[in-house]
């Protein structure tokens, strides 16, 4: 995980988020609750990419237009300066969860801005 530290970003500005789409009734969301939350601001990839909840039972939130909405739950959705990076589907347990977080986290360290 040190390798991730890395990656955050200089002074420690926010310019990455890990949008959770979830929705009430919603058993996978429940079981991330209980074995991912707890412990997810307090890891680097919870430093580097700070949780964000959007219950897909509401109005998409404005500053989402440019993200496409998902109706399956719970879907990950990794952004930085407003696109999306990467996107998990579903919660598959959370001894995968955090290896393919791991994934879509580097991906944010492969953005440049020569690249944009």
């Amino acid at each position: 995980m040190s390798a991730l530290l890395a990656l955050g970003p200089p002074g420690g500005a926010v310019a990455a988020e890990l949008v959770m789409l979830e929705q009430p009734g919603c058993a996978w969301c429940k079981r991330w609750n209980e074995e991912i939350a707890p412990a997810y601001p307090n890891t680097p990839e919870g430093r580097r990419a700070p949780l964000r909840r959007v219950d897909i039972s509401r109005p998409w939130p404005q500053d989402l237009d440019g993200i496409s909405p998902d109706v399956l739950t719970p879907t990950f959705i990794l952004i930085e300066d407003g696109q999306e990076v990467a996107r998990l589907r579903g919660y598959p347990g959370e001894h995968f969860f955090w290896p393919v977080l791991g994934e879509m986290i580097e991906k944010l360290g492969s953005k440049t801005p020569e690249a944009d």
